[in-house]
């Protein structure tokens, strides 16, 4: 059924203006968008995350649904009278009347427990919404490879690894949080949580990225030079077009101990809810603009701080050029790499292509989690 429903919405990636292409896809995507929002609030003791829920307001996220329906139906109806094959404006109808048949923005939130099991639907939503918005943008205003599509070969399965990534936050909070607290709770010193709570706020903020980084680039070059570790990460590198959406093909098992790992310090140290919510955010873009397919020149800044050409020198691989494999670590901070000896020498260029040497892993997102517990030849 999802793969009929595939085939028969995207039939082409061709996005060309007058077209009705674009409008149509817009469309479609605002419309199911909020179809899942209308879920979220018939059942957001399931469907949302507590942590996001108690700083967004409903009555926000009900214009917000509103204008997005208004816009798919406009979208829609436009691509009705621009494209001779009207699939697109008709699933967009589709899911328009069905998001209002089923309350659209007025479904009524009552009150409810935070203390059931969740899926992160309304993280989804929402992140998917921003992301698209701010990095596709950013992608057309600044891009490095002009020929490349916005619905490039691959999309699909890295935008299921998005949707997976999303909807597991409330898994991955847990077991991080089991990990964190139980495995270093001995470690915490109230003395040194409270010093670092003295320190000026800004200065936190670096702390805690520096500290989150120093795990991180160990942590990372060990995916890279460990064979087994290797078998999860090599997933994240064989996507071979880079964009904003690539950076989310992660093994389920990676994020879970790469997370776990990150978290320690940063709780031990005992950073305040207002500087973790702050990195959170930081972390979060730069993370996605990092990957994405953007040109921009940060003169002496890209020996300081990780960017786009810096982190997309981390994921070429080629046979010919064995110098810059396992290279480029560091997340955040480039100045981590020229310090441990591991940073691409000479980045005045940008990589010729991506993905792992032998391309031998394969397409798709259930693939890719099965693929590390395959025997390898």
């Amino acid at each position: 059924m999802i793969n009929t429903l595939k085939a028969y919405l995207f039939r082409t990636n061709h996005l060309q203006i007058g077209e009705g292409n674009i409008s149509g896809y817009i469309a479609c995507f605002l419309a199911m968008l909020s179809c899942l929002g209308v879920l979220a609030f018939h059942f957001p003791e399931y469907l949302t995350t507590p942590e996001l829920r108690q700083n967004y307001s409903v009555e926000f996220l009900r214009q917000l649904m509103f204008g997005a329906l208004l816009l798919a139906g406009s979208l829609g109806l436009l691509n009705f009278i621009r494209n001779k094959n009207k699939r697109l404006g008709a699933t967009a109808w589709l899911f328009v009347i069905l998001a209002i048949a089923f309350g659209g923005p007025n479904v009524e939130v009552t009150n409810f427990s935070d203390n059931t099991p969740y899926i992160g639907l309304d993280w989804f939503i929402l992140d998917l919404l921003g992301s698209t918005l701010i990095f596709i943008l950013i992608e057309k205003l600044f891009p490095h490879r002009k020929e490349q599509k916005i619905l490039r070969s691959e999309w699909r399965g890295d935008l299921n690894h998005f949707f997976v990534n999303h909807l597991i936050i409330g898994f991955v909070l847990l077991v991080t949080n089991h990990f964190v607290h139980y495995g270093f709770g001995w470690a915490v010193s109230t003395t040194l949580q409270n010093y670092i709570d003295q320190l000026p706020f800004i200065l936190q903020v670096v702390l805690i990225i520096l500290v989150a980084d120093l795990m991180q680039y160990f942590v990372h070059r060990a995916y890279h030079e460990v064979p087994f570790l290797w078998r999860f990460h090599g997933i994240h590198h064989s996507a071979k077009e880079m964009d904003w959406l690539a950076g989310s093909r992660q093994h389920i098992l990676e994020i879970l101990v790469t997370r776990s790992l990150v978290l320690t310090p940063i709780f031990v140290l005992g950073f305040s809810q207002q500087v973790i919510s702050l990195y959170v955010i930081i972390v979060g873009f730069q993370a996605v603009f990092n990957h994405a397919n953007v040109q921009v020149k940060f003169g002496w800044l890209k020996y300081l701080v990780v960017t786009p050409q810096f982190h997309h020198w981390h994921h070429w691989h080629h046979a010919s050029d064995k110098a810059a494999i396992d290279r480029n670590y560091a997340a955040h901070f480039s100045f981590l790499d020229y310090v441990f000896g591991t940073a691409v020498k000479g980045q005045n260029e940008w990589p010729k292509a991506y993905g792992v040497v032998g391309d031998y892993v394969p397409n798709g997102m259930l693939k890719q989690q099965l693929f590390p517990f395959k025997k390898q030849k």
